[in-house]
């Protein structure tokens, strides 16, 4: 760019090259990093030449507070900053309650390389906000951010779990236990008995007697098959050893995922409503719906449209076009913890008994896109249905469910109605005569 610098837009201003309105007469750009922000608050008195003023704060709470002082006193109430890992949150924590915080995404506030430092940022930050060139990023309220850091704490624990699942599953594979192949789960109450039973034993020998009076219910049936897919088993003392830690941390994990639950149950209460609402949703389980809503929030205004909504989750392709050529159509990669849980939702909502909406939908994108391709289109439908639920307070119903879902009785009966209003057409046209219908 001819003309221009990092250092300020002034150049631009007095040649004129760039149509400049400024959004916000008063503002301040911070940079906040781990143990200091530097601030900068720009005044506009007339035109576009601002005027700046800088100072640097650590970030512990009687210097934030400070800061927020320092902004009454210049009259700033409107205030971006870049959000630097979780750096930003203790400063939005303090200030939020009487300023206009708006959290920016690093990539639309990235200065030129060469000429950027810890001073020079927050000018830069403050002069693209004050311009009206800043996006704010959506940061839901403080209830509903509690609640996500709980549901995102028991993503990371049931991953956590599974994984640990499949490592005592890899070690009784390692030692000879072919358990998994007679049994449909593993940590059954029968598999969970007869695995104890082995870890017991101080040898590698089994009592056929023993491991017949451990099975339950069908098992007892395939009493010979569990003995022959464990005799002969090779496991030592020191790999039983780390089985039992293994299972001690996965009985470990399930009580704390119990205390979890109990403690969304609570903090999901004022939101019910929105819960119950969103449950009507085929594929939508209770803890599907928490997930979703301690992601997105009550509050659809925060979003134009569900467009916006759906480029914010990640189910949205990317538009990365030059020169006429389209170089990538990947959707991105935002919405970490709400893509996943919509993607699950997907897969249960086109095998769910409840409603064949999404399996027809499914099945008619898949022939022509593929299956995952099938898969992201239906999460976003379903995002879409969510945003238009919590807007109206409209329980689940599209407007072409008739068309899917229709009973086979009342399917035939528009038929019929619909060849009669056909043929009188042809008639009232003169295309055909009544007396060819009656022959």
């Amino acid at each position: 760019m001819c003309g221009g610098t990092v250092n300020g837009f002034s150049l631009f201003f007095q040649k004129g090259v760039l149509p400049v309105k400024v959004v916000y007469q008063t503002c301040c750009g911070v940079d906040v990093h781990k143990s200091f922000l530097v601030a900068t608050i720009i005044k506009t008195t007339s035109g576009v030449q601002p005027s700046y003023q800088k100072k640097r704060f650590s970030t512990f709470n009687n210097s934030i507070l400070e800061f927020k002082k320092w902004l009454l006193d210049n009259s700033c109430r409107d205030v971006c900053m870049e959000s630097t890992g979780k750096y930003w949150v203790p400063v939005f924590n303090l200030l939020e309650d009487e300023l206009n915080v708006t959290i920016a995404n690093p990539k639309w506030v990235k200065a030129v390389k060469g000429n950027k430092d810890d001073t020079k940022d927050s000018k830069w930050i403050g002069d693209l906000f004050r311009l009206g060139l800043v996006p704010g990023s959506y940061i839901p309220c403080k209830p509903i951010r509690i609640l996500r850091e709980f549901t995102r704490y028991r993503y990371k624990l049931t991953s956590c779990r599974s994984s640990e699942k499949n490592r005592f599953q890899n070690a009784l594979t390692v030692c000879n236990v072919a358990l998994d192949s007679v049994v449909s789960d593993i940590f059954g109450k029968s598999a969970t008995s007869v695995i104890d039973y082995l870890l017991e034993q101080s040898d590698n020998s089994i009592n056929h007697e023993e491991i017949s009076s451990r099975l339950l219910r069908s098992l007892k049936k395939k009493s010979e098959s569990v003995i022959e897919s464990i005799e002969g088993y090779q496991m030592t003392d020191a790999q039983k050893y780390r089985m039992r830690l293994v299972h001690a941390h996965m009985d470990y994990i399930t009580s704390t995922l119990t205390d979890i639950d109990s403690m969304i149950n609570s903090l999901v209460e004022p939101y019910e409503n929105a819960v119950q609402l969103l449950c009507t949703i085929p594929g939508v389980d209770r803890n599907s719906a928490i997930t979703i809503l301690s992601e997105i929030g009550t509050d659809m205004t925060q979003f134009s449209n569900s467009k916006r909504l759906c480029c914010w989750a990640g189910l949205t392709p990317g538009n990365n076009e030059s020169a006429g050529k389209k170089k990538s159509v990947r959707i991105t990669r935002a919405g970490v913890y709400l893509k996943p849980a919509l993607v699950q939702v997907a897969h249960a909502a086109v095998k769910s008994n409840k409603s064949p909406y999404y399996k027809a939908k499914y099945e008619r994108i898949m022939k022509r896109r593929g299956k995952k391709r099938a898969i992201i289109a239906v999460a976003r439908m379903i995002l879409t249905a969510v945003y238009h639920m919590l807007s109206t307070g409209e329980a689940w119903n599209p407007t072409d469910l008739y068309k899917i879902d229709m009973p086979k009785p009342l399917k035939n009966k528009q038929k019929e109605k619909a060849v009669k209003q056909a043929m009188k057409l042809l008639i009232a046209e003169g295309l055909i005569k009544e007396s060819q219908l009656v022959s």
